[in-house]
């Protein structure tokens, strides 16, 4: 069983090289061959949670080279369900992809580029996750940021250049950041194996393990976008396409949030910042929730509530406890799923009515039914809703925080009951404007072209009125816009420009199945944690107990 650990990362690796051969052609079996290899990755990554929660942690020395000089790969609990969870959401999110037009036309591009840029991201994910030492962890990370910046960017608007362009800025200096912490950890610990430094940090004088941990904390808060280092996110998620949207803000961050129960349970047991973890998480929770509130476009929203909600994996943290580490973990799985849900519900509404502005929405749950309930259950969910679990990961935290009884665990207690009901509140006004008022005047959005590349910078869409047809510059034969800021019909036939690798992008009032059946199938993922939360539970307090004890972990690495 071991030697299958490898094979999450090196899948999706070895078909992105294979479709980079094959180059633009052969559309179909691309498709398929980018469907086979991530449903393979899936059933590996439930091969290994099973196996890691019968025997234990797994690991494997990737050319028969012990620590410290090996690359070392290990599947516990923890990751084994992180695996699990972020194979199905890729899968799901690709499926979506596939029927909203957007893969099957990266044959405009000199190779195919959005299939060979998303396998790469998920063998980012799937190293960032199986990661044995912080070289590793870098390396998934560096994975992730080329892949994501291709994807933050496709299309090449100036929009997306911007905002790719500060995603990019901001991750490169958590790179070198990061770079400096591991160069420092190896010179005093000499070495950067996990099971390893588990022990020798132990005997660091406590001022350098202190500065040691509080960089790679920062690191990994930038990552996950931890109050006050979230400005990034709003203004760089929601430019991109729906499902790019919907895999980053569902899982990206998340794999910070993994990299800081990783490291503090092994690294840094009885970690000393416990008290600045709990403040961030306050502070990401009222900042997050109170953003969102003041939101008025949908992707903007989940955005905020995003950064909210990272702050009760934060909280978990921070306590510290076997209740509350169950309970983050609880939360991590159930937060990728109903976030990613929502940002692909958001996409479906864009796609149908040719905006995520909510002054310019209204009526939904009466001309798309079941639109609406594609919505409301995600939504409700991450309210936190009882039974849904979202539930059972808040009331797991809170009674984490209540048993602690400290000053600070009391606000977050707080906080967190606040937090909720403000996310209640922002999911109701969602509903109530998109979905239960009447539309708006003019409210109708068939064949609007939602992305053009002439529409991005202000005073496009004047200039585009007058600039006739030529070179795809955003108008009609009629002469009339067709951009995104226009928001003006596309007569039949007409040439149009558009975002996402010359390829226009127009509203619909007859969604594609495959993003229903895939935005459905998320909805049933999310429910299914809330039938399955007892077992759920149980394996979470399993993967809590594992990791606080650290002893199985390192054991499984060292032989011994």
């Amino acid at each position: 069983m071991n030697a299958l650990v490898p094979l999450p990362v090196l899948l999706p690796l070895c078909v992105t090289g294979l479709k980079l051969v094959i180059g633009p052609r052969l559309h179909r079996f691309q498709r398929f061959i980018s469907l086979a290899v991530l449903g393979a990755v899936l059933v590996l990554s439930v091969l290994l949670m099973v196996a890691a929660d019968r025997h234990g942690p797994l690991s494997v020395h990737l050319g028969d080279f012990a620590p410290p000089v090996g690359i070392t790969l290990v599947a516990d609990r923890l990751s084994g369900l992180m695996l699990t969870v972020s194979s199905a959401v890729t899968l799901l999110v690709l499926v979506y992809s596939l029927g909203q037009g957007m893969a099957d036309r990266d044959d405009q591009a000199p190779v195919g580029v959005f299939h060979p840029a998303y396998l790469i991201l998920v063998a980012g994910v799937s190293c960032t996750f199986l990661a044995g030492d912080l070289v590793n962890l870098y390396v998934g990370f560096e994975i992730m940021l080329v892949a994501s910046f291709v994807l933050l960017t496709i299309g090449g608007t100036a929009t997306r250049i911007r905002a790719g362009s500060t995603y990019v800025i901001i991750s490169l200096f958590s790179s070198v950041l990061f770079l400096v912490a591991i160069a420092m950890t190896y010179a005093v610990a000499g070495t950067v194996n996990f099971a390893q430094l588990a022990g020798r940090l132990q005997e660091v004088p406590i001022g350098v393990r202190t500065l040691l941990e509080a960089m790679l904390l920062t690191v990994f808060a930038i990552k996950a976008a931890v109050f006050p280092l979230a400005a990034w996110l709003p203004d760089s998620y929601p430019t991109a396409p729906a499902p790019v949207t919907a895999v980053f803000a569902g899982l990206l961050t998340k794999v910070g949030v993994y990299s800081m129960l990783r490291t503090q349970t092994l690294l840094f047991p009885g970690h000393r910042l416990g008290d600045l973890l709990m403040l961030a998480a306050l502070a990401s929770m009222a900042v997050g929730i109170l953003g969102a509130v003041a939101q008025t476009d949908l992707k903007r929203v989940l955005s905020f509530t995003l950064i909210s909600h990272i702050g009760y994996m934060v909280f978990g943290i921070g306590l510290a406890g076997r209740g509350s580490i169950g309970g983050a973990i609880v939360y991590v799985a159930h937060h990728i799923t109903v976030q990613t849900t929502l940002f692909l519900v958001a996409g479906l509404i864009e796609r149908r009515d040719g905006t995520t502005e909510l002054t310019r929405l209204g009526g939904l749950a009466k001309s798309a039914p079941l639109l609406a309930v594609l919505f409301f259950v995600p939504a409700m969910n991450l309210a936190g809703i009882p039974p849904l679990s979202g539930f059972i990961g808040k009331l797991g935290l809170m009674r984490a925080g209540v048993d602690a009884g400290s000053g600070w665990a009391w606000a977050l207690v707080a906080g967190s009951a606040a937090t909720s009901l403000l996310t209640l509140y922002v999911m109701a006004k969602v509903w109530n404007l998109a979905f239960w008022r009447d539309a708006p005047p003019g409210a109708e959005a068939e064949g609007v072209v939602l992305e053009s590349a002439e529409d991005d910078e202000p005073g496009d869409d004047e200039d585009a009125e007058g600039a006739g047809a030529a070179g795809g510059g955003g108008t009609s034969g009629s002469g009339k816009a067709t951009g995104s800021g226009s928001g003006l019909p596309v007569p039949a036939g007409a040439v149009v420009s558009a975002g996402f690798l010359g390829q226009s992008i127009t509203t619909t009032k007859r969604l594609p199945w495959p993003m229903l059946a895939a935005t459905g199938v998320a909805v049933a993922l999310g429910l299914s944690y809330t039938v399955l939360g007892g077992p759920l539970t149980t394996f979470t307090q399993a993967a809590a107990t594992e990791l606080l004890a650290r002893t199985p972990y390192i054991e499984a690495v060292l032989g011994r």
